[in-house]
């Protein structure tokens, strides 16, 4: 064998134990769960019959599940790109900062590292009514009305929302920060002895240099919104993503089905429409953003 061959041999040995993991890991459930998705398997019946396609069509035709998917796609539609947004602001923000930055840095990152589910509980009791409500003896302070947040459809879903940007915003802004600092500070200067303003060089060089570590961001916060689960079922009352299935996510959905009704057929059936619709938004995402750096390379 010449030295590549060899070099190839062991690269490939190295990578197939974490390639079966993954493959037995990720790819297992997923064929068992289409197997399943075609049955009328449920834990509360000893049948296992094939049926076809008939839990799609009666996962599709439920109300319940369609308004879960309206609910998802408002939590990825609206979240992830505020959270893009205003991590990029804010990482530009801290990479002008001289003293202190790492401090700056953990302030940012702690309510991703803090536990989802401690987080959720704390900003449901900071949502009450008053007088226990931390935000509405806020507003009260100021003189105004009281907000029904958690209590009410039309303020719910965007609670919620609030929270988990939040949570994201830490973890966006240090990548953001990264990928700025390593932007070669030759070019900006160069640009600057040039004439360039800060726009022209924050819409003409620092932003094109980011595009990968942007789109790496969209792709990631897309994935993260859309399977939103922990927060929609720690801060709803009783966990049911209310009130009226406001809240409610396509993934909590599919909880419910398998574990409150044990229908495991539909749940599954469910879960690959889910996996569907954020493989769908994710090729998309990919091909928007070829294009925009394929027409900056030319």
């Amino acid at each position: 064998m010449t030295l590549a061959k060899k070099r190839a041999m062991t690269a490939y040995i190295f990578l197939a134990l974490p390639l079966v993991f993954f493959v037995g890991v990720r790819f297992g459930p997923m064929l068992y769960a289409m197997g399943r998705s075609l049955t009328d398997w449920s834990l509360l019946r000893k049948t296992n019959q094939f049926i076809g396609l008939d839990n799609f069509k009666a996962v599709l035709s439920d109300g319940v599940f369609l308004k879960s998917l309206a609910n998802t796609l408002t939590y990825a539609l609206v979240g992830a790109p505020i959270v893009i947004g205003l991590s990029l602001g804010i990482a530009l923000l801290l990479n002008r900062v001289i003293h202190a930055r790492g401090l700056f840095r953990l302030i940012y990152i702690l309510p991703y590292i803090t536990p989802i589910v401690a987080v959720s509980w704390v900003w449901r009791w900071m949502y009450q009514s008053p007088p226990l409500g931390i935000l509405n003896a806020l507003f009260s302070a100021l003189g105004l009305p009281a907000r029904d947040f958690l209590l009410s459809p039309k303020e719910a879903l965007y609670s919620i929302l609030a929270v988990n940007i939040w949570v994201e915003l830490g973890y966006c802004t240090t990548v953001f920060l990264a990928g700025i600092q390593t932007i070669p500070t030759d070019c900006i200067e160069a640009a600057k002895i040039d004439g360039a303003t800060d726009g022209q060089v924050l819409f003409r060089i620092i932003l094109p240099l980011l595009m990968p570590v942007t789109l790496f961001l969209m792709i990631m916060q897309g994935i993260q919104f859309l399977r939103i689960f922990t927060p929609v079922y720690n801060m709803s009352s009783q966990a049911m993503g209310g009130p009226l299935d406001s809240t409610k996510s396509a993934a909590l959905y599919i909880y419910q089905m398998a574990f409150t009704k044990f229908e495991m057929g539909r749940a599954a059936a469910a879960s690959l429409i889910l996996f569907a619709l954020i493989m769908a938004v994710t090729l998309l995402q990919l091909r928007l953003f070829d294009k925009k750096a394929t027409g900056q390379e030319q």
